[in-house]
């Protein structure tokens, strides 16, 4: 009898352990179980909304008009999602070299493929596109549209009476950027023979083009577009048959560090965010605010104040 007992008894526990294995386990290992699915969940929420990662970004830019109006809007919508932004002003090569160096996490104002295909070329293995500002931006060189007879870079060729007025100069802007660099290409492909490129600042070059417009004097400068002087002076770019500033236009991008997404998940799902909407539409409304007398600053608030759906559009599910 007693045998029988324990025959039972045995027989109960072992069927007691395959229904425990048959559901899952014990009640610790379905606990252990939950605390995993939970993990997983977590996970999820994570993927949505990418993490802050590193917090304080330098993103370097040129003092360009263009990136005077775009790097403070971008800098504002970041610092709404919880980062430090230091936006520092550089010539182009610093720029190039920073980010590609990593002590800055990415640039605002990359000008592709012509205009700075020399920086591209040394750095293109240490960066990479994280989206496009502008999808087409023209380079040349310019001048006021009461210069009748120079419609074409080809008409500076030998024309004394042109290089005399002007002192056989084109009035340019810092020494180190790309449409810089063009110019100083042209004049020897088109044969400019005579021909100087004065180096100053872009703030230098508009505030002469600005003073020779209002006598109605001769000026022949490098520009391109967006800019707020083609919205507010009667300009018009020479033509280019040789395609030294880039045909039809430059691509403007955010150009970062390969390890900007890894390094501020969150930044670089922002930055992403707002290339898909900005536009030289939105470009040229800042520049035509700031030339009005706002600071870069106040343009990208009252922007934003303006546009609150992009800023959510931009920041929605992100950072803190």
């Amino acid at each position: 009898m007693i045998k029988n007992v324990k025959l039972f008894g045995f027989i109960a526990v072992l069927a007691l352990v395959m229904l425990l294995a048959a559901c899952g386990g014990s009640g610790d290992e379905e606990d252990a179980g939950s605390g995993d699915n939970g993990d997983t969940d977590n996970g999820s929420e994570s993927a949505d909304g990418a993490e802050l990662g590193e917090t304080d970004l330098t993103v370097p830019y040129v003092a360009w008009a263009g990136a005077l109006a775009r790097t403070p809007l971008l800098k504002q919508v970041l610092e709404e999602v919880g980062y430090t932004v230091e936006d520092t002003q550089v010539e182009a090569g610093a720029m190039w070299s920073s980010v590609a160096s990593g002590d800055a996490a990415f640039m605002t104002a990359s000008w592709l493929p012509a205009t700075h295909a020399s920086y591209w070329e040394e750095y293109e293995d240490d960066v990479e596109v994280v989206g496009e500002f502008v999808a087409q931006a023209p380079l040349a060189l310019t001048v006021p549209s009461y210069m009748e007879d120079v419609n074409s870079i080809e008409d500076l060729q030998g024309n004394e009476e042109l290089g005399e007025s002007v002192d056989w100069t084109i009035t340019g802007i810092d020494s180190g950027a790309g449409i810089m660099q063009n110019t100083e290409t042209a004049i020897e492909e088109y044969g400019l023979d005579n021909w100087e490129l004065l180096a100053s600042s872009e703030a230098a070059m508009l505030s002469e083009l600005q003073s020779k417009m209002d006598n109605e004097e001769p000026i022949i400068v490098p520009l391109w577009e967006p800019h707020w002087a083609f919205a507010e002076l009667d300009l018009k770019m020479l033509e280019d048959p040789q395609e030294i500033y880039g045909g039809d236009g430059d691509r403007i991008e955010a150009v970062a560090n390969k390890t900007f997404q890894e390094d501020s998940p969150a930044a670089y799902e922002v930055v992403q965010r707002f290339t898909e909407d900005y536009n030289g539409e939105i470009e040229n409304d800042l520049l035509v605010a700031i030339n009005g007398g706002e600071s870069e600053e106040d343009a990208a608030s009252q922007f934003l104040e303006e546009n609150p759906d992009l800023l959510e559009k931009w920041t929605e599910g992100l950072g803190e």
